[in-house]
């Protein structure tokens, strides 16, 4: 009975999706944020109309989801890329990441959170959101290099700020536990594991995949591959994200047979984000969310002046003209739907704080997805009219 339940909610939510997909069309609101409202209305917080066997499926398609995610990450990061996308964009990916990471962390220390917290958030605010950048430059019919610098940026950031994430994962264990020496061995194995896996799974899947299908991996070669990475990394107690990413950076550099060595998970990618964004929405504490308002309001204000400028800084360093300088950050606002993935390796990690962030990851995800797409339209149209 229960697995009928669990088998009818998730089809009638990804029927739900499908309206809600036409629905933030016709009214400009993403779609991540109205399937996190879906969640939150559904779920426990409002109506509590979900399976409570549903929850426990999550331990299954949440990783999937966040795994295929940091695989096409891993894809990004090609040197055809990187040199296609130029020296500019990746000296202002890298500054953007580094000064939100310094600013929200260090703000939120200087108003009285534990420093473990406050890391982890810094490495949160780094996540940006390549759909809702694409969907705005796509809407306005923006061209020319402003508008290219930011899909070059939004291509590549959650990437490095994948990679940032996963150091402050080990920083905060050495912060939080008594015993530092035991935490850095821990963190070094999480992180250096993710990594040997990545590439033990990589560096043959880059010679055998794309075989059957010449340039191109067939579907369950695809999901085969994200399977592996999930289900060993979690096996092994590994980063399941930064395994997908060296995964799939190993392969997209490695695979000269390759033409769309990631087609076919773009394909399949969107029904486990679907499930892995409602669930996010059901699993916020309303009353906790209540309780940390003022973590959340700084964490906001903080990451929009990290974005402002960190933008601004990185393209002086790139040599951007200043208009095009102080434009950046603003058109870089929204908030990726992987920061609450982030949030949710980190709570299960430190469970003491994970109500916490993922309150946080919530609702600032939501409050960047319904501002930032605005403010990416008004950094373009200004951008355009100088």
């Amino acid at each position: 009975m229960d697995n009928a339940e669990v088998l009818v909610a998730i089809g009638i939510l990804f029927l739900a999706g499908l309206l809600l997909d036409k629905i933030g069309r016709i009214v400009h609101v993403p779609r991540v944020t109205l399937l996190i409202l879906l969640g939150t209305l559904l779920g426990p917080p409002v109506l509590d109309l979900l399976p409570h066997s549903f929850n426990e499926s999550n331990e299954f398609y949440a990783p999937t989801a966040l795994t295929m995610v940091a695989f096409l990450l891993g894809g990004t990061l090609s040197p055809e890329t990187l040199k296609a996308h130029g020296r500019e964009i990746v000296i202002i990916s890298l500054t953007l990441v580094a000064v939100s990471i310094v600013i929200v962390a260090t703000g939120l220390w200087l108003i009285g959170l534990p420093v473990g917290i406050a890391v982890l958030l810094g490495g949160l605010s780094a996540a940006t959101d390549p759909a809702a950048t694409h969907d705005v430059i796509t809407q306005t019919g923006a061209r020319g290099r402003f508008a290219g610098n930011l899909l070059g940026i939004v291509a590549i950031d959650d990437a490095w700020g994948l990679l940032a994430f996963s150091v402050a994962l080990t920083v905060t264990g050495i912060l939080l536990d008594q015993n530092a020496v035991m935490a850095l061995v821990h963190g070094g194995r999480e992180v250096g594991g993710a990594v040997l896996l990545g590439l033990a799974i990589g560096l043959p899947a880059a010679f055998l995949t794309g075989r059957i299908k010449p340039g191109e991996p067939t579907l369950i070669e695809a999901v085969g591959l994200v399977f592996l990475c999930s289900g060993l990394a979690l096996y092994f107690g590994f980063s399941f994200l930064l395994t997908g990413m060296v995964c799939g950076a190993t392969i997209v550099n490695l695979a000269r047979h390759h033409e769309r060595p990631f087609y076919e998970i773009e394909r399949i990618e969107w029904p486990f984000m679907l499930l892995f964004f409602v669930m996010a929405g059901a699993s916020l504490k309303t009353a906790n969310l209540a309780e940390i308002a003022y973590i959340c309001a700084a964490y906001c204000v903080l990451r929009a002046l990290a974005r402002l400028l960190g933008g601004w800084l990185g393209g002086r360093l790139a040599g951007l003209p200043p208009t095009e300088s102080r434009l950046t950050g603003l058109g870089l606002m929204p908030q990726a739907g992987v920061a609450i993935g982030m949030a949710l390796v980190a709570g299960e990690r430190f469970p003491e704080i994970g109500e916490d962030l993922l309150a946080v990851a919530v609702a600032s995800t939501i409050a960047f997805e319904i501002i930032g797409p605005f403010l990416t339209q008004i950094a373009l149209r200004r951008a355009d009219a100088k």
